[in-house]
């Protein structure tokens, strides 16, 4: 057990946030079994932890995480957090939430500076967390170049087999409740998150079949209606309507989030003219697409089991790119050709 000095401004500190606990906590009957704010000093401490979930041990990390978590002071946190980095404890998590508090306090740019900085100094198992982080950060910034290279490195670390550190799932969480994410749902949130970068580069061709691709592992109104944007700016009018008429038929009763966008985007269809995509467009898309060098593993659309992952992952290794990809740069092929 870390001995802490109880003449520190932290102890004094954490005292008194526990004796507020206390009284907020304390049942009428545990007021008869005790003293009103008598516990021992190991069940101050666990309370304290687990009301704020600040590291025990007054260490550059806890400081850090008391002052984020507690005190409400980002630039002080900020700096603790570098502490811990250069003093060597908790590397991994130190940089992640320094990292995080710099792009709530709209510093991304100094946060992407620390990630690609100090990063070679944490673990294997954290750069896939780092990876996401920056993900973030390029898209605040309008990095999008960047954006779109992660996003392809991750697809390749899942056709490889060593996202999620070699497992099928990982822990994540959300408003501070875990869940499991597999790596199907990985996928089609990458895939999803590369179909927006792309938009952003107004490269309508690539953001289409990456779309589609994703609707095959996992669809969604979301990602449909970023697909009928997509075929709205190549001018395949009759297509985009078709794709937002399937949401509207597949959600009748008006459960879809989606729906009101659904109109939106029907209504401009009929209101405006849409500019179509010349050939030597889709034909620069094209050739940057011949570049990408990933796998896919769910040809059939995501059908496959995971103990079949191994398998499909070494044949399909044996080629040089994606076949989603191949089927990408076959068709704007043919659409140059008309």
């Amino acid at each position: 057990m870390t001995v802490e000095d109880e003449s520190s401004p932290f102890f004094l500190r954490k005292t008194h946030a526990i004796s507020c606990y206390e009284q907020n906590n304390t049942s009428p009957a545990s007021a008869q079994e005790k003293p009103i704010g008598f516990l021992k000093a190991q069940e101050k401490t666990d309370a304290f932890h687990s009301l704020y979930k600040v590291p025990l041990g007054d260490t550059p990390y806890g400081r850090a995480k008391h002052l984020q978590l507690v005190e409400k002071d980002p630039a002080g946190a900020i700096a603790s957090f570098r502490e811990a980095i250069n003093a060597g404890d908790r590397v991994d998590s130190a940089l992640k939430d320094m990292a995080v508090v710099m792009n709530q306090q709209n510093r991304p740019l100094e946060a992407i500076e620390a990630i690609k900085s100090f990063r070679q100094l944490c673990s294997k198992q954290a750069q896939e967390p780092l990876d996401n982080v920056l993900i973030d950060l390029f898209k605040k910034c309008g990095r999008f170049n960047e954006q779109i290279s992660l996003l392809k490195h991750k697809l390749h670390l899942i056709q490889q087999g060593a996202a999620f550190n070699g497992k099928f799932t990982k822990t994540a969480r959300s408003n501070g409740r875990k869940f499991q994410v597999s790596i199907k749902q990985e996928s089609t949130r990458v895939l999803g998150n590369l179909g927006w970068a792309y938009m952003m580069q107004h490269d309508y061709c690539s953001a289409e079949i990456v779309y589609r691709k994703a609707q095959t592992l996992d669809p969604d109104d979301n990602k449909s209606c970023n697909l009928s944007v997509c075929l709205m700016r190549q001018g395949k009018v009759e297509d985009a309507m078709g794709i937002l008429q399937g949401v509207l038929n597949n959600n009748k009763r008006g459960k879809s989030k989606s729906l009101d966008r659904v109109e939106v985007l029907l209504k401009e269809l009929r209101e405006s003219e849409t500019e179509v995509r010349t050939g030597e467009e889709c034909q620069s898309a094209a050739s940057r697409l011949e570049d990408l060098e990933w796998v896919w593993c769910w040809e059939d659309g995501g059908s496959q089991k995971e103990e079949e992952w191994d398998a499909a992952a070494e044949v399909h290794r044996k080629g040089n790119r994606l076949r989603v990809f191949q089927e990408i740069t076959s068709a704007l092929k043919k659409e140059v050709a008309f």
